[in-house]
């Protein structure tokens, strides 16, 4: 599935929590980190442990939860427990949690140290590493090319922080890495996800930015509200005259195949490698997709 829209949630909010689902995000991450005050983790923890092993609980959004720089394994302990679980699954702890985000990665053994504190549970969710210092922008190909690595995610606020950089509407202090974030999930082939949108009632801006984010790149991008849900997953979906010439893209290629041509067309346009690359990835993005 596409991972256009990441909806973050604070962890210590059950009520929140438990509703994420209906904002229609691809992603939902419950947060231990920043939206947690250190003196409620454990509390969080409990309350993340709550909703997860919830049969009720069950979204079709694949559900992450965003582990604490410091503390990861507390965090995990708290969250699953010591008991045994499944791949990607709820295990016999009744928690479902498909992905861990991890903050403030600076090295590919960060990803893979937190993989195995996951796998010494029983569990192999996906992994999304949060690229958001300097370290980690320079370190960016290491970590998403690290094995356990499913995501790369780009975060501007504390980057421009960690550097000391003022931020700007045009975003232009911190554009350099923001190219480099996702030219190096690309060159990985993992998924690259934008930076939040911190205005959640600038509509305009949000879309702007999300489209621009698109034009970059990037796969799909963070929300920080419920309402920048909508704006940013219409952002990161083809357009529905895309999805028809990519289905005849891949289809004529699939007949080429069959006839052993090497060359074919589409609409009177010569497809060669980088298009049938290009019409994969439109399909990729489009859930409701035939392919």
């Amino acid at each position: 599935m596409p991972r256009r829209s990441l909806l973050f949630s604070p962890g210590d909010s059950p009520d929140l929590m438990r509703k994420a689902p209906g904002a229609g995000a691809d992603v939902i991450c419950f947060d231990l980190e920043d939206a947690v005050a250190p003196g409620r983790k454990d509390e969080a923890r409990a309350a993340v442990r709550d909703v997860l092993a919830d049969p009720a609980f069950d979204p079709d959004a694949e559900v992450c939860v965003r582990l604490t720089a410091e503390s990861p394994a507390a965090d995990l302990d708290g969250v699953l427990g010591t008991g045994e679980g499944e791949s990607r699954e709820s295990g016999p702890d009744g928690v479902r949690l498909d992905a861990v985000m991890l903050p403030k990665v600076e090295a590919a053994d960060r990803v893979e140290r937190v993989a195995a504190l996951c796998a010494e549970r029983g569990r192999d969710p996906a992994v999304f590493a949060l690229v958001e210092t300097a370290g980690g922008v320079l370190s960016a190909q290491s970590v998403a090319a690290a094995n356990a690595t499913d995501a790369l995610v780009f975060g501007a606020e504390d980057l421009a922080a960690d550097v000391g950089a003022t931020r700007t509407d045009e975003g232009t202090e911190v554009l350099y890495a923001r190219e480099h974030v996702v030219l190096a999930a690309s060159a990985a082939g993992v998924d690259a996800l934008d930076t939040v949108f911190t205005d959640f009632s600038d509509e305009a801006g949000l879309r702007e930015d999300a489209a621009f984010a698109r034009r970059l790149g990037y796969d799909g991008k963070l929300a920080i509200h419920p309402a920048q849900v909508g704006p940013i997953t219409e952002a990161f979906s083809p357009d529905p005259e895309d999805v028809e010439w990519a289905e005849r893209v891949l289809d004529a290629r699939d007949e080429a195949e069959r006839e052993g041509r090497a060359v074919f067309q589409v609409d009177g346009e010569m497809i060669d490698a980088p298009l049938i690359a290009q019409a994969e990835r439109i399909l990729d993005r489009a859930p409701d997709a035939d392919r």
